[in-house]
């Protein structure tokens, strides 16, 4: 028998340690291992390499800036060149499910590189009413932003496909919204993702800060106190266990947001935690200008410690980028750190910091590393045993990494539609080299080699 590939001489990544045999696969499935070189059509050598189950990004923001035909390409692009096989989108439309979704599903479909998913977004009752018709369409997990409401309601929903107008809203996720949005996601037995701050704090806390005339990071921080992600965590904690739902927190960053789910978890919610690259590398202390403003925002070098210490502890699930596809005219439209627009551009860098700074800095392991950007996050999403693992007849999603590969970070590497990154300069060793989706190789060495719509709308089944 002929297989498609056969990937040689790398180190593979399972869950009970390393392994050194070839890879093969066949039909975009991973067949098994082998001493041997059986006849194939493909020849991928991985001598020096390490083979990892595909990275998943479970937090990813595109569309919102650029109409999602467009984002597809661009930011899949960013996606293969930094390893990442399946992106999940966070999903925000202003209008039903019933009417907006279709056409958003139609122009994704084939215009990425890579796998995706998506979290739908609840703004709204209408759109609680439709979450059982948002899983008739594969989409299982939902997310709400407690940090949207009164007067800091403002939100840029996602544009209609192939349009370029930017779509502004303002909404309100109260507590009787974020209630009811968990009490139907239990009945799906759906997750729910949840940007835990408190809105009604966050609008006190900057408008304190601008009468005082504060302004950059630090203030930034100041207005938007972790206490504020402690009392929204709490809130929706309490929800969690009165529907007996899952609850994923995103973003977290910050000593008190941990301490707060600790309690919580005692109480009997069941939860999983996210946090992101930023909040392991960059805190308003090293940080200058306004590039680096984000919801939550980054906190001290204390705080990247306590991520550091919670990762290694296996007390976080995920690693996702909060990745924003956006562009530095509209990031740095104001004049201060109040007029600067929150979020940016990450999915190229994650894996590069995470081996740089996590794995050959000996702060997680190799195993912990794939657990937190790929195995974790699969089981959590129901993705798993398709993607997460590189078992017999798994998905064939494979990263080939080099942790001896030094590079300097430029956001012109990912060829993505962001034209900044917050880590330009960042000399990083251990780096993605190849990116193999479903058995077709789709990035060599920074450059994307494969088919633009080989990316497909991952299927994915409710625990």
């Amino acid at each position: 028998m002929t297989y498609d590939t056969v990937i040689t001489d790398s180190h593979i990544i399972l869950p009970q340690g390393m392994l050194d045999k070839n890879i093969i696969i066949d039909e975009g499935k991973i067949v098994g291992f082998t001493n041997d070189i059986p006849a194939c059509d493909h020849k991928i050598s991985g001598n020096g390499l390490i083979s990892i189950p595909g990275p998943i990004d479970t937090h990813v923001h595109y569309g919102v800036y650029s109409p999602i035909d467009q984002a597809a390409k661009t930011e899949s692009h960013a996606a293969a060149i930094g390893g990442i096989t399946t992106m999940m989108r966070m999903l925000r439309l202003g209008s039903s499910f019933k009417t907006s979704l279709q056409a958003q599903l139609d122009a994704a479909s084939k215009n990425h590189y890579v796998d995706y998913a998506i979290h739908a977004s609840i703004f709204t009752q209408q759109q609680i009413n439709e979450m059982p018709y948002c899983v008739e369409k594969g989409i299982t997990s939902f997310k709400i932003y407690m940090n949207l409401g009164g007067d800091v309601g403002h939100v840029y929903m996602d544009m209609s496909p192939y349009s370029s107008k930017l779509s502004e809203a303002t909404v309100d996720v109260n507590d009787k919204l974020v209630e009811e949005t968990v009490k139907t996601a239990a009945l799906l037995r759906c997750p729910v993702l949840v940007h835990a701050e408190d809105y009604e704090s966050c609008a006190c806390g900057i408008k304190t800060a601008k009468e005082k005339k504060r302004d950059g990071l630090p203030a930034w921080s100041e207005s938007r106190s972790p206490e504020f992600e402690a009392k929204a965590i709490k809130t929706v904690s309490k929800f969690g266990r009165d529907y007996g739902c899952t609850i994923y927190f995103v973003h977290i960053g910050s000593q008190k947001a941990l301490q707060q789910i600790k309690e919580e978890r005692k109480l009997g919610t069941k939860i999983f935690i996210e946090t992101c690259p930023h909040y392991l590398t960059l805190s308003y202390e090293n940080q200058k200008g306004y590039l680096a403003k984000v919801m939550p925002p980054i906190r001290t070098a204390q705080d990247n410690t306590a991520i550091w210490n919670a990762l290694s502890q296996n007390l976080i699930d995920t690693i996702g980028t909060d990745h924003v596809a956006n562009q530095l005219k509209l990031k740095l439209g104001g004049n201060d750190v109040w007029g600067a627009l929150a979020g940016f551009p990450g999915i190229g860098t994650i894996i590069p910091i995470l081996l740089s700074e996590g794995v050959n800095k000996n702060r997680i392991s190799i195993e912990q590393f794939v657990q937190f950007t790929s195995s974790n996050a699969a089981q959590i999403f129901g993705m798993y045993p398709k993607k997460g693992t590189l078992a017999k007849d798994a998905d064939a999603d494979i990263t080939m990494i080099n942790l001896k590969k030094e590079n300097k970070v430029s956001s012109e590497m990912f060829g993505g539609f962001s034209d900044y990154i917050v880590y330009e300069g960042m000399l990083l060793k251990g780096w993605p080299v190849k990116t193999i989706v479903r058995g077709h190789l789709v990035s060599e060495d920074f450059e994307v080699v494969g088919k633009l719509g080989h990316g497909k709308f991952v299927e994915r089944s409710i625990a």
